[in-house]
């Protein structure tokens, strides 16, 4: 055998190995593609019924959030009307119970009883146990 014939077995060999490789990689190119095909549809068949759940759950959100609302606007109005009604009982009834409770520090000042008079005469000293009335503490004091 001559050089050219041995380097054309080489070329052939070489060429049957990497047309083997480029099949055997087609193949398993072939079963990806397959099983990413079945990927898909499976996914695909879960997916609609997700999304369609998914749509009736938004559907029920947002008439929710429109209850919401006309609540929110409901408690809005109750508050300003509150406040109005809180506004219109001050104004008529503050001024008066104003001058009721300055009267009555005028009647006190006029009768000359002042708080701390009071609090004067109802004192008591407690001993060991037991209330002592003032008028017998100043005794007991002197």
């Amino acid at each position: 055998m001559s050089g050219g014939e041995v380097a054309g077995i080489l070329v052939a060999v070489f060429w049957a190995i990497l047309v083997s490789f480029l099949a055997v990689v087609l193949v398993r190119l072939a079963q990806v593609l397959k099983a990413t095909t079945k990927l898909v549809a499976d996914v695909t068949e879960q997916a609609v019924p997700l999304l369609a759940d998914a749509s009736t759950t938004v559907r029920s959100a947002r008439t929710q959030l429109d209850r919401v609302d006309a609540i929110a606007s409901d408690v809005q109005e109750v508050t300003s009307n509150a406040s109005a009604l809180s506004s219109t009982v001050a104004s008529t009834f503050g001024g008066p119970l104003v001058k009721v409770a300055a009267f009555g520090y005028g009647v006190r000042k006029a009768l000359g009883r002042t708080d701390a008079e009071a609090a004067k005469t109802t004192r008591r000293t407690v001993i060991v146990g037991r209330t002592v009335p003032a008028a017998r503490r100043r005794k007991q004091k002197g």
